[in-house]
């Protein structure tokens, strides 16, 4: 045979099985990838023919529903958002243009019909219009405008652009309220200017401060530090310690809130009046090994195992001068009560620090926290609906208790003192970090749990970068106002 024949054949061969093979990769292989592509609207362009189901809230309150787009047999369907802005940071946004966000983006396949495929399947057979699923969350739409309204008094104090609260039932890991301000319609990012709008307004309303911002905890991560002495068994609620100030720490002097000295006192003590020397001698004794094993038992290090898009969450722990998070090398001492330096700060979203008391609520177990609480077909059948799961055993049932009677006492005589909850015991802890001295610019928080003996709703707020405030004065009194709400449900 002719050899330069059979080259020509042999790489008409080899086209056509490239061919193929290309041709096979976009339409086989990567087909997921190709679709899960931002920038293919195509799927988009297709969910837009299907009635997405709605969202509704725990106590009814419909969040988010589809209406018809124009006529004919197979109209197109528009989102509608009926709240507006109370809810736009937890369920985000589904629309052709922008794509989607938020609870609308990772419940997309139960909302468009996908969880559910036998019905499909069905509804092809049939030449019937497939629907999606109907969503009623675990947030509560009466707490959460409480709380949104809250925080929105407390960011116009000049200076303050942001705050956020999350409230979760420690038991079942049921995210009750997430609240973030400044806020956004997601009736506004319909199209790709009302996006670029939101995208480029002052504060970032489109930034979720609940679980996208990383800020210094202050004396909330003593909580952290105080789980991690009891259930290592390296301390005990009446372990002293000399808590003189100023003492070093890391070879830096380090002084208590207005210099005071406290002599010998026990970790009761302490906590129930925030006593930084302490709890940094505490952090230095555990180790750096210690401090970040138990901070990830919490939940730290990782973004939060919640029913939210990956980029939409933010992993807290200690983070250095260039915004890496690092296990070794920092100043435990400060990172032990909420600081640090350029090696290594202590950051926590709010989400992280509500896991914090939820853990501690529910006997030292966290769960994995999840907005779903129930989900049904178009024929009204429950597909799927909360099934509590542990995320991680933190501390013993022991070490818990403990930590609770000790927190319980930061409410009754501490730095916390002139909060309540309904005439119910509570256990909570204040949190102060200095932002900058100058001019008195603070990260007030508060975290806390209620009732004390059976605790049924967990709960952390911050504002943001605020002019003389405090966690116990500013941050407690939303916080303890919204498990007042729900508790009284």
């Amino acid at each position: 045979m002719n050899t330069p024949i059979v080259r020509l054949y042999a790489f008409i061969l080899l086209l056509f099985a490239t061919l193929v093979y290309f041709t096979s990769k976009w339409t086989v292989f990567d087909a997921d990838e190709l679709a899960d592509k931002d920038s293919n609207r195509r799927p988009l362009i297709e969910q837009q023919q299907i009635p997405r189901g709605t969202i509704t809230t725990s106590d009814g309150v419909l969040i988010a529903e589809s209406v018809p787009a124009g006529r004919g047999r197979r109209p197109v369907f528009v989102r509608r958002y009926p709240q507006g802005a109370l809810f736009g940071h937890p369920v985000g946004y589904s629309f052709v243009d922008v794509g989607n966000s938020g609870i609308e983006e990772s419940e997309n396949d139960l909302l468009i019909g996908e969880e559910n495929e036998f019905a499909t399947l069905i509804d092809e057979l049939r030449d019937r219009q497939p629907e999606g699923a109907d969503i009623t969350l675990t947030l509560d739409a009466e707490a959460q405008r409480l709380a949104t309204q809250l925080l929105q008094n407390a960011v116009t104090d000049p200076g303050s652009p942001g705050a956020a609260l999350v409230a979760i039932e420690p038991k079942t890991g049921a995210v009750r309220v997430m609240a973030s301000v400044p806020g956004y319609d997601p009736n506004e990012v319909r199209t790709d200017a009302g996006f670029e709008r939101l995208s480029t307004a002052p504060n970032s309303p489109l930034f979720s401060r609940a679980t996208q911002a990383t800020y210094p905890p202050g004396s909330t991560m003593k909580v952290v530090t105080a789980a991690a002495a009891l259930d290592s068994g390296e301390f005990e609620p009446d372990s002293v310690l000399d808590a003189s100030s100023p003492i070093d720490i890391s070879g830096v002097p380090l002084e208590n809130d207005g210099g005071r000295s406290f002599g010998q006192i026990d970790m009761t003590t302490a906590l129930t009046f925030s006593v930084n020397t302490y709890w940094a001698q505490v952090g230095e004794e555990l180790g750096t090994e210690t401090m970040v094993k138990y901070m990830e038992r919490f939940g730290f290090y990782e973004d939060p195992e919640l029913d939210l898009p990956g980029d939409e969450m933010a992993a807290s722990g200690v983070i250095n001068e260039k915004g890496k998070l690092v296990k070794e090398d920092f100043d435990v001492g400060r990172v032990a009560i909420g600081q640090g330096g350029a090696e290594g700060q202590a950051r926590a979203t709010p989400m992280q620090m509500a896991e914090v008391a939820a853990a501690i609520a529910n006997d030292g177990t966290l769960m994995r926290p999840t907005f779903l609480q129930q989900a049904r077909d178009p024929d009204g059948r429950v597909i799927e609906e909360l099934d509590p799961e542990e995320q991680s055993k933190v501390i013993s049932k022991e070490a818990a208790d403990q930590l609770t009677q000790m927190m319980q006492k930061v409410t009754e005589e501490g730095t916390a003192a002139g909060l309540s909850v309904d005439g119910v015991s509570f256990a909570g802890k204040t949190g102060t970090a200095e932002i900058r001295l100058e001019d008195r610019t603070n990260q007030p928080w508060f975290i806390a749990f209620a009732p004390t003996d059976d605790p049924q709703i967990a709960v952390a707020a911050t504002v943001e970068r605020c002019q003389g405030c405090f966690g116990g004065d500013t941050a407690g009194p939303i916080a303890t106002a919204v498990m007042e709400n729900l508790l009284g449900k």
